[in-house]
C-alpha cells in the first residue's frame, strides 16, 4: 500500500459534514515519524521554516493568517503556541487569549471583541480560544436556545467569510484529548505547587460537563467547518505530536499562499554605505 501524503493525512482530520469526536483517536500520532529525537528535530525544522515564511508574509504586506486554537482545559493551547512559534520573532506573531467576556464585551454583540484582534496585513495572529467559546459555554449552560445558537453559527461563518474574502487565511484546530488524559494533566497541576496558578476549582466543575462539551464541539464544528475556513481535529494526547501536526498544517498553508518577496528597488543598485 502506498504511503499517504501529508495532504491526504490532513484530509482525514478535516471536518466535512456531520461527525463524532469518537471517530478520532486522541492517542493517534499519524504525523510522528521516527523516535522522539527525530520528532523534536522535525519540530525545530518546522519552527525555523515557519519563521522564514512569516518574514515573507510580513514583507509581502497584503495577506494575513489567523490560527484558531480550541480545546478542552489542559488540551495544550498555551503549549502549542510556545513550541510551534519557538523560532518565530515576537514581532511577527500576535496572540490573543479569549477569556470569559467582560461586562463591556457582554453589552455588545458576541463578535465585537473579535474584530479588534483580527490580523493586520502581513501579520500572523493566533487566537488562544476564540469566538467559538460563545457557541460552547452558553450552549452547555443553556444560556442560549437552539435558534440563538444556529444564528450564532451563521454569524460566525459569515464573519470568517469576510476575513477570507479580504485576504486572511483562516486555520482552525480543535486540540482533541481524552477524558483520562485531562484527568492526568489536572492532577499534575494540583500535585505540583509551581503549577497551581494554572488550576482553579472551576476546572473540576467544567470537567463534570465533559460529555456536554463534546456534543457542543461536534455541533459547532459541523456547522462552521467550511471550504474557506475548515476545522481540523488534532489528536493531542501526545504533546509532541500535537505540536508537529499544527506546525505542519501552518507551514503547508503558508506555502500554499505562494507569497513572493517584494521586487528589488533598482535605486539601491550599486549603493555603498559610507
Amino acid at each position: 500500500m502506498a504511503k499517504r501524503s501529508e495532504s491526504d493525512l490532513f484530509k482525514k482530520f478535516r471536518i466535512n459534514g456531520k461527525f463524532s469526536l469518537t471517530d478520532f483517536d486522541p492517542e493517534s500520532r499519524p504525523f510522528a515519524k521516527g523516535d522522539e529525537a527525530d520528532q523534536r528535530a522535525r519540530l525545530e525544522s518546522l519552527a525555523s521554516e515557519l519563521d522564514e515564511l512569516q518574514d515573507l508574509l510580513h514583507a509581502n504586506g497584503s495577506r494575513k493568517v489567523l490560527l484558531v486554537l480550541q480545546g478542552m482545559d489542559t488540551s495544550g493551547k498555551d503549549g502549542t503556541v510556545r513550541w510551534v512559534f519557538g523560532r518565530t520573532s515576537p514581532l511577527g506573531v500576535r496572540v490573543a487569549a479569549f477569556k470569559a467576556p467582560t461586562e463591556e464585551e457582554k453589552a455588545r454583540d458576541f463578535l465585537w471583541r473579535c474584530h479588534a484582534v483580527v490580523p493586520r496585513a502581513g501579520e500572523l495572529m493566533v487566537w488562544n480560544r476564540s469566538h467559538y467559546e460563545d457557541v460552547l459555554v452558553p450552549v452547555v449552560n443553556k444560556w442560549i436556545d437552539k435558534d440563538q445558537t444556529a444564528a450564532r453559527y451563521e454569524h460566525i461563518s459569515q464573519f470568517e467569510k469576510l476575513l477570507t474574502e479580504t485576504g486572511t487565511v483562516v486555520l482552525k484546530c480543535m486540540l482533541h484529548i481524552s477524558a483520562d488524559e485531562q484527568k492526568k494533566r489536572l492532577q499534575a497541576r494540583i500535585d505540583d505547587p509551581t503549577k497551581h496558578w494554572k488550576f482553579s476549582l472551576g476546572d473540576l466543575e467544567v470537567r463534570k460537563q465533559w460529555a456536554l462539551y463534546q456534543k457542543a464541539y461536534e455541533k459547532a464544528l459541523t456547522a462552521t467547518s467550511t471550504k474557506f475556513a475548515p476545522w481540523h481535529v488534532i489528536p493531542a494526547n501526545d504533546k509532541l505530536h500535537r505540536n508537529l501536526m499544527v506546525a505542519q498544517l501552518l507551514v503547508s498553508a503558508l506555502k500554499g499562499m505562494k507569497l513572493k518577496a517584494p521586487k528589488s528597488n533598482p535605486a539601491f543598485a550599486g549603493l555603498v554605505v559610507e
